[in-house]
């Protein structure tokens, strides 16, 4: 299995001992986000550490005041390490807001337009502002991999499917009134299903309450492949595929 969005930094054990965990699990790969600069710096030295992890890279939309393109320049350069297989997570969080939204779209546009210049996948983050954010993608993003992290916008997956745009699932889709998420995971096609911890961020059911880590997407995985009334290989299999196809892995 694989997990493809952590934010290793934001957890409190070691790199070492998440890496080691998940190693335990049976999780063979896994992606870490950088969200700002120091997150970025924080992503690339795990993956340069680990051979198990790669580099996400970009600024989150809660860190977005201020965007300016010496802050997109810093992306780029990151983003030229050969660690680094994504561009985000961006996108809009109009739940929170924690940054001007006119910042937010400032820092969505310009990395849009970086992952398709640099021919990367680009991971989104929305969260109450799935108008907007779709309207931005629809305008910006033809032609690149689209990931949409944590998925979340359920109402609109005949869209994202008929775009070809990647749906991970974490561990809220296990969560017992999680219906709609449910249906979506049961009816995203193959091609396009993936799944995630956001650790340390939603665990799973079986561990809710508990800090999250990369270890536990295998219980969601395991939870998605009952849902779509597959054995857990055939779901860790085409999950594998899915995140090789996009990541370079």
């Amino acid at each position: 299995m694989v997990d493809t969005h952590c934010h290793l930094d934001s957890c409190k054990p070691p790199d070492a001992e998440l890496v080691a965990n998940a190693r335990a699990a049976g999780v063979r790969r896994l992606a870490t986000v950088g969200m700002n600069g120091p997150s970025i710096e924080r992503a690339i030295g795990a993956a340069s550490e680990h051979d198990e992890v790669v580099a996400i890279v970009g600024r989150h939309p809660h860190e977005a005041e201020g965007f300016s393109e010496r802050d997109l320049d810093g992306i780029e350069r990151a983003a030229q390490h050969p660690r680094v297989r994504a561009i985000g997570e961006t996108g809009l969080d109009y739940f929170r807001d924690r940054a001007p939204r006119e910042d937010q779209r400032r820092a969505f546009e310009a990395q849009v337009d970086l992952a398709r210049r640099l021919g990367l996948p680009l991971v989104i983050h929305t969260r109450e502002a799935a108008e907007d954010t779709f309207a931005v993608l629809r305008e910006r993003a033809e032609g690149v991999t689209v990931v949409m992290h944590c998925f979340s916008t359920p109402g609109r997956l005949d869209e994202c499917v008929e775009r070809g745009w990647l749906c991970s699932f974490a561990g809220n889709v296990t969560y017992p009134k999680a219906l709609e998420l449910q249906e979506a995971a049961r009816a995203v096609p193959d091609d396009l299903l993936l799944v995630e911890t956001d650790s340390p961020y939603l665990s799973p059911q079986p561990v809710r309450g508990k800090p999250n880590e990369p270890a536990n997407v295998v219980k969601t995985a395991e939870y998605v492949a009952g849902l779509r009334n597959v054995g857990y290989d055939e779901l860790e299999a085409a999950v594998e595929r899915n995140a090789a196809r996009v990541f370079g892995w």
